[in-house]
């Protein structure tokens, strides 16, 4: 079984909770990506917050998206974030 996003929900400071479907929860600092092309309208908290989850990817009502690739890559396992 191929492992896949579950949910992920938005938190402050512009980072993502992530669930995989294999129960592993991450973090995602989108951050790096806001002074970006598209990814600039996610600098608005309210619009952010919209964030939807899908299996392969995460996207925002207007199109910008992130791939699973680059969610498992640039993310942090949860045990591995400072208490």
């Amino acid at each position: 079984m191929s492992l896949l996003l579950q949910s992920a929900t938005p938190l402050p400071n512009y980072e993502l909770a992530l669930v995989m479907t294999n129960g592993e929860h991450r973090r995602f600092d989108v951050k790096p990506y806001l002074d970006k092309g598209v990814f600039k309208a996610l600098q608005d908290p309210e619009y952010f917050n919209q964030v939807q989850s899908h299996p392969r990817f995460v996207q925002w009502p207007k199109g910008q998206d992130l791939g699973l690739d680059t969610l498992l890559v640039r993310s942090i396992h949860r045990d591995s974030l400072p208490a």
